[in-house]
């Protein structure tokens, strides 16, 4: 991914008013991302946890999508649960489900999407082995990072493909 600014960012989102996008906060350190190990770039508001936000490229251009975190009961350390993007296996509350209101008539009328996803949004670091998930036991694939790479950025792109209609 390119790196972007903070203009950039602000101007990408498509399923929110101009007034909550200038409201929402960035991440502090945006500009210091590793950017060429992103696919998107995702944060968690730290003023509002229930609040994340994705932005990503799509057709030659940037789509940037608020998403709402549900806050669901913590389940045991034993218990695992996968990211819809990179396939990442996570125990106790490291996957959460977020909420995209959709784009144009259908998010008026109060239509969104979910996906199960890391509730870091670090998705393009875990598919490149760059982080690993907390608790041992991990999931072995035989995928090369390329190909894990590529099936995260094949999720993404179906993502945002029923996020914008």
């Amino acid at each position: 991914m390119e790196p972007l600014t903070e203009r950039d960012i602000r101007t990408s989102f498509v399923n929110c008013s101009k007034g909550e996008t200038k409201r929402l906060n960035l991440p502090k350190d945006f500009t210091d991302s590793p950017w060429n190990d992103l696919d998107f770039l995702g944060w968690r508001d730290p003023g509002a946890p229930e609040r994340a936000y994705l932005v990503a490229g799509h057709d030659g251009g940037l789509v940037g999508i608020a998403l709402r975190v549900t806050s669901a009961a913590s389940r045991g350390f034993t218990s695992r649960s996968m990211c819809s993007l990179c396939l990442t296996t996570h125990t106790s509350g490291g996957v959460a489900l977020m909420t995209a209101r959709r784009t144009g008539e259908a998010g008026r009328q109060g239509n969104s999407v979910g996906q199960y996803l890391c509730t870091d949004l670090a998705c393009s670091l875990y598919a490149r082995g760059k982080k690993q998930a907390a608790g041992d036991g991990a999931i072995e694939e035989s995928l090369t990072p390329e190909e894990k790479i590529a099936r995260t950025r094949t999720n993404l792109t179906a993502f945002v493909d029923k996020v914008i209609g």
